[in-house]
């Protein structure tokens, strides 16, 4: 991934979390960061951070539902690096309801969020991805909507599976411009909100993977920064799943007859 030195990287939701996880994987492979977020206070410490381990970064704030706030962004964001070649669709809310207690108001905002947010910071980033010779998209979805369910996560097992029905599409729209556009599909990763779950939640999520742990947030950097490499430029409208092989076993006795 050798290509990615000294491209432009906008991350959504790269406060903290995955996003802080992609956020530093670019970082530490060469390119410039642009960190976007609502909360200055983790903007700047993120920031602060892949500035000390060598990187370029700079942190704007943002909100991906703000379409005319999103159109400025991208555009400060080529104005102060001299372009953008990647956008990572990032940003995401989790928020577990039960179908029957959910409100429309809880089921609009994650689709806010992670649908139309991700909608909107494409249609900002779009044209100034056509100018660069190597424009990509990477999307953060899930293996939860397109692969598994779990109660409590229709409204966001929709949206991430959405995401994929949407990239099928956009690919192939954004093919003459030579943008890629694919999606990393994390299992269950060990960030804040993971953490916010109790550590009875974690130890049993661990024990139904193969590799018996939780995936890092560098992980799922890792595969967002190798679809968004030039090495990786003949890939393009594919779901890539990092879980560690949590979606293979068909049942708990698979894992215990291995």
């Amino acid at each position: 991934m050798s290509t990615l030195k000294n491209k432009v990287v906008a991350v959504t939701g790269a406060t903290k979390g995955i996003g802080k996880g992609i956020a530093k994987v670019f970082a530490s492979k060469g390119a410039k960061v642009a960190v976007l977020g609502r909360n200055a206070a983790d903007g700047e410490r993120c920031v602060a951070e892949l500035v000390a381990s060598g990187g370029v970064a700079k942190f704007y704030v943002s909100d991906v539902v703000d379409e005319a706030g999103m159109a400025a962004v991208a555009e400060k964001v080529a104005s102060d690096f001299g372009g953008l070649d990647i956008l990572c669709a990032n940003a995401g809310v989790f928020r577990a309801c039960k179908f029957e207690e959910m409100t429309q108001k809880e089921w609009d905002a994650v689709f806010d969020t992670n649908l139309k947010g991700m909608f909107l910071s494409i249609k900002a980033c779009l044209p100034l991805l056509k100018k660069s010779s190597a424009g990509r998209v990477v999307l953060t979805s899930s293996i939860t909507g397109p692969f598994t369910g779990y109660p409590g996560w229709s409204h966001y097992g929709a949206t991430k599976a959405g995401m994929l029905g949407f990239m099928r599409t956009a690919a192939i729209e954004f093919a003459k411009y030579g943008i890629t556009v694919n999606a990393v599909l994390p299992g269950n990763i060990l960030t804040e909100g993971l953490q916010g779950l109790g550590q009875d939640y974690m130890n049993a999520m661990a024990s139904s993977i193969p590799l018996k742990r939780l995936g890092t947030v560098e992980d799922i950097g890792y595969a967002a920064a190798f679809l968004a490499s030039e090495e990786a430029g003949y890939i393009n409208g594919h779901a890539l799943i990092v879980d560690g092989g949590q979606i293979l076993p068909e049942s708990v006795q698979a894992l215990e007859a291995a």
